[in-house]
């Protein structure tokens, strides 16, 4: 698709729209479940940090600027999440396949990118227990000083304890 606007599929209906325009790029309730979750262990961070990689900065949504950790809450939707994600079917379907494929393309990019420039890159998914999700990150927190290892979903990395 050449992103011009005219590529845009049509809404299939107002509730389609509304839900849409529901979604967030920031806060989400996963997110801010984690953060606060982290923050009560004592731990401190930035939000939606932007670090440069080349020519574009990626925003991670907790960011360990001291250790040089960044985390990622990816949504079952919006990431392709192999347990969740699903591509919709129907008459924008086409859109949306080339959407989602460029999101999960562009995670990868930018995991590569951070690890590239000596980050430790966490990711986990929205649909992930807190409990689960915060252990991972503190594992990363502590084994930051190892190799970053592949971008799978339980890599971790350290951050400012």
């Amino acid at each position: 698709m050449s992103g011009r606007i005219d590529d845009y599929p049509h809404p299939t209906s107002p509730s389609v729209t509304a839900a849409m325009k529901g979604n967030r790029r920031v806060d989400t309730k996963p997110e801010v479940a984690l953060r606060s979750h982290l923050h009560s262990k004592g731990l401190r961070f930035r939000k939606d940090h932007p670090i440069d990689v080349g020519r574009r900065k990626v925003r991670p949504d907790i960011v360990f600027t001291k250790k040089r950790v960044a985390v990622f809450v990816d949504g079952c939707f919006w990431h392709l999440c192999p347990e969740h994600g699903r591509v919709p079917g129907g008459k924008n379907s086409a859109y949306w396949e080339t959407k989602l494929r460029r999101n999960s393309d562009r995670d990868r990019l930018d995991t590569q990118r951070l690890e590239d420039r000596g980050w430790r890159v966490v990711r986990v998914w929205e649909h992930e227990p807190l409990e689960a999700a915060a252990e991972l990150v503190v594992i990363g927190l502590i084994n930051r000083t190892g190799p970053s290892g592949s971008p799978a979903r339980t890599d971790s990395g350290g951050g400012e304890a």
